[in-house]
């Protein structure tokens, strides 16, 4: 630990070396992205490989009891790597699980809110050795806590968090109780981060947040998720905008017509579809039948030919019969999804699920995912097939033996060999695929960037 000025600091102000991880999803992300900016300036620095770290952070998820279980255990393992470290945990199980957090040794526990006042708790604690532990009542926000968009390292993709908590009450979820109600990031803020990461040259941008179909609800006007994308777009400059996943239930003919309109938006949307039968989708609370989902899935297939369409299964949910599961595989058949997320039901403790009767077994959950799985793997090389000969915008990230790659605008992953492209667009004719990528040369003159999508 080195000590000296920090920014606004006291010169006495004490520079850490700090490990940080996440679990859960894209929002656990973003805050956890935001944290580590506020602790980069702020002058502390990662702890390189070999090094002990002074503080240890981990962003926690409970959306299912094997989340919680995972988080336990990977901040008692960095723990046992980092001893005397002082241990930092926020986020959603330490939210509903504030004494379980701080058995595991941690000096500093506050849930999903305040990510501001956690990084100065954390770093209050390693300079003093004090202890905070602060929970508030997630249903009591009111505020909307405005943070950083953007990435610790590279300037290719950023996400912007534009929306937070839920009150669907899905009975599978716990989240409504660790993230309170719904809550908007401004419009005028939106579109400001927009061009602050345009200016500093990142090329995608994912808008996010717990439910984003439901933006704006509690802003002056109540402008809706369509209204923050097109402002947004009207500052993104070069840059592509991609959305992170959506309720159904936001779907409509104007709001596919607003986001084609708007010449920025990647083709490629996650929905949250859960199940493929009626009668277990009224079980898990969900606003919607499998008639409505796919009109849905049409309509977007419409504004945006070819795009990839993904989707979020459970199966083995309380009560799913052999013949509802059966339905399931139908129906994801029907839609022909590019590529799926499947997990085997997970109990919640606090969840109306958790309590229903006709409880699954592991073994049922595991092979119904795995048959689930088998489907969603003909259907994305079926997707993949498909897109052989066809001109895709790809942004490259990396390089891997030789080649280039990046995710298509349909977010699938696009190789091309040849020189670095890091960072840039181009627009790439698809000739092939190898396992889950494409294979494809560049059909522009080099050196020439794609400005748009």
């Amino acid at each position: 630990m080195q000590e000296g000025p920090v920014n606004d600091k006291s010169e006495e102000a004490v520079f850490m070396k700090y490990l940080i991880s996440t679990l859960g999803c894209k929002v656990n992300q973003v805050e956890t992205q935001a944290m580590e900016a506020m602790l980069i300036a702020d002058g502390h620095s990662r702890a390189e490989a070999g090094e002990t770290a002074d503080a240890i952070i981990v962003n926690t998820c409970a959306v299912t009891a094997e989340s919680g279980r995972k988080s336990r255990q990977l901040v008692r393992r960095l723990g046992e790597e980092n001893p005397g470290a002082v241990i930092g945990i926020c986020g959603c199980y330490s939210q509903i699980e504030p004494e379980l957090s701080e058995s595991l040794h941690a000096k500093v526990v506050f849930g999903s809110g305040n990510r501001i006042g956690f990084v100065k708790a954390v770093e209050k604690a390693v300079e003093t050795g004090e202890t905070v532990i602060e929970i508030d009542k997630p249903f009591e926000r009111k505020q909307y806590e405005e943070l950083p968009a953007g990435a610790v390292s590279g300037r290719t993709r950023a996400m912007l968090k534009i929306q937070d908590g839920c009150v669907n009450f899905c009975t599978y979820c716990i989240i409504p109780y660790t993230r309170g109600r719904l809550r908007s990031l401004p419009l005028d803020s939106a579109a400001a981060e927009t061009q602050r990461i345009a200016d500093e040259g990142y090329r995608e941008l994912v808008l996010t947040g717990i439910e984003v179909a439901s933006y704006g609800v509690d802003l002056p006007g109540k402008p809706g998720l369509a209204d923050v994308i097109c402002r947004c777009a009207e500052k993104a400059g070069d840059m592509r905008l991609r959305l992170g996943s959506l309720e159904p239930t936001v779907i409509t003919e104007d709001f596919c017509r607003k986001l084609s309109e708007t010449g920025k938006l990647c083709r490629h949307f996650h929905l949250s579809l859960q199940s493929g039968c009626d009668q277990t989708l009224k079980a898990m609370n969900r606003k919607y039948d499998t008639e409505f989902f796919f009109r849905r899935t049409e309509l977007l297939r419409q504004y945006f030919p070819g795009c990839g369409l993904t989707c979020d299964l459970i199966t083995g949910f309380p009560g799913e019969t052999e013949e509802d599961f059966s339905s399931t595989l139908n129906f994801i058949r029907k839609c022909a999804f590019s590529d799926m997320h499947i997990f085997p039901y997970s109990r919640r403790p606090g969840t109306p699920a958790d309590k229903m009767p006709d409880q699954c077994t592991h073994a049922v959950k595991a092979r119904r995912a795995a048959e689930a799985q088998k489907v969603c793997e003909e259907m994305h090389h079926e997707y993949l097939q498909n897109s052989v000969g066809k001109i895709l915008p790809v942004l490259f990230e990396t390089e891997e033996d030789g080649a280039c790659v990046g995710h298509s605008d349909t977010y699938v992953l696009v190789s091309v060999p040849g020189m670095s492209l890091r960072g840039q667009i181009h627009d790439v004719r698809i000739t092939g695929l190898n396992n889950d990528k494409l294979l494809g040369e560049i059909i522009q003159e080099a050196g020439h960037v794609r400005e748009s999508i």
